[in-house]
């Protein structure tokens, strides 16, 4: 993986935190997510 794809994927990940961070904790729970497994699912790992 070069740079440019590393910096695109880093990009992603913040983004999707962020998005994932400014549901309310009902949101999250109607998604079947907790605040906990955020940043696992922004990374791309199963829960």
């Amino acid at each position: 993986m070069n740079i440019r794809q590393r910096i695109a994927q880093f990009a992603q990940y913040q983004r999707t935190v962020r998005e994932l961070n400014a549901l309310d904790s009902r949101q999250l729970t109607d998604l079947g997510i907790t605040r906990a497994d955020i940043k696992n699912i922004a990374r791309g790992k199963t829960l």
